[in-house]
């Protein structure tokens, strides 16, 4: 990761195979048929976590308290051209992304008289998608790939995928913080390809940037004639964890965490993510098989996506009893409840184990039922070391029972003399009894990761 190394590292061509997340169990939907279905409802023993079912007028764009468009050619300090080669420009028009007025989202990429491409990319807002400890993630979608074949199709490159919540924000990380890619597809070709993407670029643990990828033609209707649903299943509850990729229900293709090193998968797996729907036009995957866009490629061909939902099941899905962490006791920082923009690491710290890492601006981490006892805690003490550079610093601060709650008590941190140079760093905090959740939040007038934590507790 970005701060044991010191050295940014760029996003590999094939952007969209990373690590983490995994298969879609999905309900065997539909090869040909294009009739609009809403997603369907959570097998027993499942709980829905998100869903977007594109119901809407038709030319209207997505639901912004559900998404966010990704425009440019590029996200702002990142690598150009998405990090991928690709030559588009991401629009937030509706005439790149709009809803159908048939439930379904369409992503269409144009070519204006001077040759210019635009499309559309868009991204949840929720950066939280991972399984419960214990248990499992599915994350799936209806889709429709652009219906467009042979030399008409040179140089498109539509994508369904995931990306490790520390991505956002800071884009300079990949893979170690994981990708997963449940569909892509260049070419026009009948094959859906899924990967994940980890470790180091180029090569490592996860032979990028191709990543630890699989592919198998559509079943029934070709993925271009037809609606086929594309799933990821990432399951917590096997030894060792598994990610597994479904076409119409069918498993193709898994990726287990014994492939890779223990922190290879940690630092791709034990956070958050982020989802994505896209349509590229060029870039290094297309290459691989011929290149384009040219002058045959024929533009406005759709990605219709019917639905995109995310379940959950088992392990965690309730919080844990209250009471059940001691206030003065250390903390893990790594043992957290819920997360967002966080990556564990070895630490070189007395005792071993990991610390929480990547630590920027608006990341925070969860820990509930923190017993205080009766009589009233005044200090918070915090493991902590930085190798941010000269200019980087921001706050530690401790919240209770909300992320928007203000600081009951915070320090500031700048450079300790680096990423595993340690100190215990004492605040005041207002006096704190009874058993509350607990939320570290982390606070930076720059973009910059400025702090690692290994643990932290209370005083009286």
């Amino acid at each position: 990761m970005r701060e044991t190394s010191g050295t940014p590292v760029r996003r590999g061509p094939l952007r969209r195979t990373l690590i983490a997340l995994a298969a879609v169990l999905s309900l065997a939907a539909a090869g040909a048929s294009a009739a609009q279905a809403d997603a369907p409802p959570p097998p027993s023993g499942w709980t829905q976590v998100f869903v977007d079912d594109f119901n809407g007028a038709a030319g209207t764009g997505v639901n912004t308290s559900n998404w966010q468009y990704a425009t440019g050619t590029g996200y702002p300090g990142g690598p150009a051209n998405w990090g991928t080669g690709e030559i588009e420009t991401m629009t937030s028009s509706t005439n790149n992304v709009a809803l159908d007025g048939s439930g379904n989202l369409r992503i269409t990429p144009r070519r204006d008289a001077a040759g210019n491409w635009t499309s559309g990319r868009i991204e949840t807002n929720r950066t939280d998608f991972q399984p419960p400890a214990g248990g499992k993630l599915r994350v799936q979608s209806r889709i429709q790939m652009p219906n467009v074949t042979g030399a008409a199709a040179r140089g498109y490159w539509p994508a369904f995928w995931m990306l490790g919540a520390p991505y956002r924000g800071n884009y300079q990380n990949w893979p170690s913080v994981g990708e997963l890619d449940i569909l892509e597809n260049v070419q026009g070709v009948n094959t859906v390809w899924a990967t994940m993407h980890c470790g180091t670029n180029p090569g490592g643990p996860c032979n990028e940037t191709t990543g630890l990828g699989g592919s198998t033609a559509c079943p029934g209707a070709t993925c271009q004639a037809g609606f086929h649903t594309y799933g990821m299943e990432w399951d917590r509850s096997t030894s060792p964890e598994e990610i597994r990729f479904y076409v119409d229900g069918t498993n193709y293709h898994t990726v287990r965490a014994n492939q890779v090193d223990a922190t290879t998968w940690n630092n791709a797996t034990n956070h958050g993510f982020f989802i994505i729907l896209n349509v590229a036009m060029g870039g290094a995957f297309v290459d691989a098989f011929g290149g384009g866009p040219d002058g045959a490629t024929v533009p406005g061909h759709p990605l219709v996506v019917d639905y995109v939902q995310v379940l959950q099941s088992g392990g965690g899905t309730t919080p844990p009893p209250t009471g059940n962490r001691d206030a003065y006791a250390a903390i893990q920082a790594e043992s957290h409840d819920g997360q967002s923009g966080v990556n564990t690491e070895t630490t070189t710290d007395s005792g071993g184990g990991q610390n929480l890492g990547s630590l920027a601006n608006g990341d925070w981490a969860l820990y509930r039922g923190v017993n205080f006892g009766s009589t009233a805690a005044r200090q918070f003490n915090a493991r902590v070391a930085s190798g941010a550079a000269g200019g980087v610093s921001g706050l530690v601060e401790v919240r209770l029972d909300s992320r928007t709650s203000a600081p009951i008590g915070s320090f500031s941190l700048a450079n300790t003399g680096g990423w595993q140079s340690w100190r215990t760093v004492p605040a005041n905090i207002s006096n704190v009894t009874g058993t509350h959740d607990v939320y570290l939040t982390f606070t930076s007038g720059q973009p910059a990761d400025f702090v690692n934590v290994n643990w932290f507790n209370f005083g009286h």
